[in-house]
C-alpha cells in the first residue's frame, strides 16, 4: 500500500511539472489537450499547481487521509472529463483515465488496509 501511495503521488508530480509550465508558457502542445488560451486554462493551471503542491507536501509528510482525499477527488473528476470534453480521443481525457485507473487502485488498498486493519 506504501508503494502504491508514493507511485499516485509521483505520478501526480511527473505529470504536473510538465503540464503546469506548459500550461503557464503556452507549448505548442498545449492547444491539442487543453484548447486556445482563456481564462479557464488559467483556472485550471491554478487547480493543477494546487495538487502538484499538495501532492509534493504529501510525499514528504504521508498523512493518509489527505492522501485519500486528495485521489478521491482526482478520481472523480477524471473520470467525468469523457462526459464534460464529449470525446475519447482528447490527449488529457485519455492520461486522465490511465490516472484515475491508478489512484482507483490506490484507494482501494488503502481501504483495505483500514478495512483489515493492517
Amino acid at each position: 500500500m506504501k508503494k502504491m501511495i508514493r507511485l499516485s503521488l509521483l505520478t501526480n508530480v511527473l505529470v504536473l511539472i510538465p503540464v503546469c509550465l506548459g500550461l503557464l508558457f503556452d507549448a505548442a502542445w498545449v492547444v491539442n489537450g487543453y484548447g486556445e488560451p482563456s481564462p479557464a486554462r488559467g483556472i485550471l493551471l491554478s487547480i493543477y499547481g494546487a495538487i502538484l503542491l499538495v501532492s509534493l507536501g504529501l510525499l514528504w509528510k504521508t498523512v493518509p487521509i489527505a492522501v485519500a482525499s486528495l485521489l478521491l477527488v482526482q478520481v472523480l473528476y477524471k473520470i467525468t472529463t469523457p462526459l464534460t470534453v464529449g470525446a475519447l480521443d482528447n490527449p488529457v481525457v485519455i492520461s486522465n483515465l490511465v490516472i484515475a485507473a491508478l489512484h482507483g487502485i490506490t484507494l482501494v488498498l488503502m481501504y483495505r488496509n483500514t478495512r483489515d486493519g493492517i
